[in-house]
């Protein structure tokens, strides 16, 4: 009400300012009157701009402000009675810190979690809850402090970090170069935040040792071969264990050896002793696939054999003439023969064959021939 005052007074001052016309002070009724006057000597007409005002030939001073120029010099010092300017003083300052104060409050004490986050508060310095993923309510800061961790999310470490090798030594007294990769994420978000201080160097100290001390206990083919499943899932066990006892509240996803082999100083030399392996391995396989090979057609001559002497046994005579016969018919088929005939029988002999091969082969001319 007080403004709506200060507005009307206001207005009341600017209409009870008498007009003016730019050529200088005087009253409306006789700035149209009297012609054009000579440099403003005229009682009535218009004034010269350029000319002295008659009051003496002084200009007027800083002391005769319009009401105008009040008004704007009330609003530059923050209004005055009457006048809706900016609240003074400790009213101004006391507005903006109310206004601090609840956008504070509000700030601090209103949480957006997401589905994948849990929030870790403290109350005084000590830890108070877990608020669920949603809109949750705290009290301001400093009395509660509100920590977001992302329990969903899966974190990888490699081994190494850059190109550089990374040695171990294995059970066998080798050298083995080894890069894996180590996955986990959190599982207690309270652990986590209390627990430890720096939660992703503690998980790579933690595979660093977990990895060596299972490299240590297996040989160089192991860890380069047929052994990696092995060794992965020991790293896992034990890392485990060693964050349990920490009470990290982390839980190791995976372990995947990604690359295993010599070191490069040995690389060449390394591969053709794999290669002199590898060959070996395939001459043992063609070996036992032979002796399998001999093994089942024993087996089968041994089975036969069985068969025979059931028959045998049925009628001896007729067996064992049976036997004779495909044994020669074998043995004699593979050699050349001469049949001999019994006495008294003349033999059949295949004469054109026997000329051919009689023949005698024609003389070569002596070497004094043609002399």
């Amino acid at each position: 009400m007080a403004n709506l005052t200060g507005w009307r007074s206001w207005a009341g001052a600017l209409k009870n300012e008498p007009p003016k016309n730019p050529w200088g002070g005087g009253s409306g009724s006789g700035g149209d009157k009297g012609g054009g006057g000579d440099n403003g000597n005229g009682g009535g007409g218009p004034r010269n701009p350029w000319s002295l005002p008659p009051s003496g030939g002084k200009r007027p001073g800083r002391g005769a402000a319009s009401t105008i120029d009040d008004l704007f010099q009330r609003a530059r010092r923050g209004g005055g009675p009457g006048m809706p300017g900016i609240p003074q003083g400790a009213r101004f300052w006391g507005a903006i810190l109310g206004a601090l104060i609840l956008g504070w409050i509000a700030f601090t004490s209103i949480h957006s979690i997401g589905p994948q986050e849990r929030a870790v508060v403290q109350t005084l310095g000590r830890f108070s809850g877990t608020l669920e993923p949603g809109w949750r309510f705290t009290l301001p800061a400093p009395l509660s402090v509100v920590e977001t961790v992302d329990v969903q999310a899966i974190r990888d470490e490699k081994f190494p970090e850059s190109d550089r090798e990374n040695l171990m030594l294995t059970g066998d007294q080798n050298i083995v170069d080894l890069a894996y990769l180590v996955q986990w994420k959190v599982r207690s978000p309270s652990d986590y935040v209390f627990q430890v201080k720096n939660p992703r160097d503690t998980v790579r100290d933690t595979a660093e040792t977990a990895m060596r001390a299972v490299v240590a206990n297996a040989t160089l083919n192991d860890t380069i071969t047929s052994g990696r499943a092995k060794i992965e899932a020991e790293v896992i066990q034990l890392m485990q264990k060693i964050l349990d006892e920490y009470g990290s509240g982390i839980i190791i996803q995976s372990v995947s050896i990604q690359k295993a082999a010599a070191p490069q100083a040995v690389d060449e030399e390394f591969k053709q002793v794999t290669a002199a392996q590898q060959q070996a391995q395939a001459a043992k396989n063609n070996a036992n696939a032979y002796a399998q090979q001999v093994l089942a057609a024993a087996q089968g001559e041994a089975a036969e054999f069985d068969k025979i002497y059931e028959q045998y046994k049925l009628a001896p005579e007729v067996t064992r003439r049976r036997l004779y016969y495909e044994t020669m018919e074998q043995v004699l088929s593979k050699t050349n023969k001469t049949v001999v005939e019994a006495p008294g029988v003349t033999p059949y002999l295949p004469l054109p064959s026997l000329s051919r091969s009689a023949a005698p082969a024609p003389d070569k001319p002596a070497q004094g021939a043609a002399r």
